[in-house]
């Protein structure tokens, strides 16, 4: 499948963006911007069943890709935010960017009994702005406005196509590309046990001290600092 994109910049760099899940390009408000500054062209994607994608089937490998299908091969640099994390790092290999950015990737959702219920993801589609302003503190307003438009036309169905990797350990086996993995403080994907273990695997490992597991919405500057010597 195709996908909706967006771009920043005309820079003589290729950057390409993708989101997690129940959000699509608009999160990258500030960091395709960045980007771009600093000499990239950016591509950021809706994701299938986000923002003005498509509709349809949903797993993490028809993510990857219909992600294959859109972007170009041989970019200088790849992010992926959580599920966008999942998304890049099965789609690395094919896409074969010179760098490859995971940021609090989804590498292990846990089994029902540790929490992960698609219900709740798709609960969220409905949630006022009251909550999420109360679940992300740190956010602007401007970002409060987007998750609020983002999930009007989010499906939620897509949350359900996760269920089949519940409980999985999705953690690569090592990097195809050089490869940072950004967590959260505290990440509820990586723990400290998985974050060693990507360290072992050859991944390099670094922690946004404070942010939640959006690092680009919570802490922006921290965000672009712990990007240094990747961008």
């Amino acid at each position: 499948m195709q996908l909706h994109t967006q771009t920043w910049g005309e820079g003589d760099r290729l950057a390409l963006l993708i989101h997690g899940i129940m959000a699509d390009h608009r999160t990258w408000r500030r960091v395709g911007p960045a980007l771009a500054e600093k000499g990239y062209k950016v591509i950021a994607v809706d994701l299938r069943g986000h923002g003005a994608s498509a509709r349809g089937e949903y797993t993490p490998e028809i993510f990857a890709d219909d992600v294959v299908e859109t972007l170009p091969a041989g970019a200088e640099l790849a992010i992926g935010h959580s599920l966008g994390g999942l998304t890049l790092s099965l789609a690395v290999d094919r896409l074969r960017p010179e760098r490859a950015v995971y940021s609090d990737p989804a590498w292990h959702l846990g089994t029902a009994d540790e929490g992960f219920d698609p219900a709740m993801f798709a609960q969220a589609k409905a949630a006022p702005r009251e909550r999420i302003a109360a679940m992300n503190p740190r956010w602007e307003a401007a970002d409060i406005d987007i998750e609020l438009e983002t999930l009007r036309v989010w499906d939620e169905a897509s949350a359900f196509g996760l269920t089949a990797v519940s409980g999985v350990d999705l953690l690569p086996a090592g990097p195809v590309v050089p490869s940072l993995v950004q967590l959260a403080d505290p990440s509820f994907l990586i723990d400290a046990a998985k974050a060693a273990v990507l360290r072992e695997r050859g991944f390099e490992v670094r922690t946004v001290k404070g942010a939640g597991h959006t690092i680009h919405r919570d802490d922006f500057d921290a965000y672009m600092a712990s990007l240094d010597g990747w961008i």
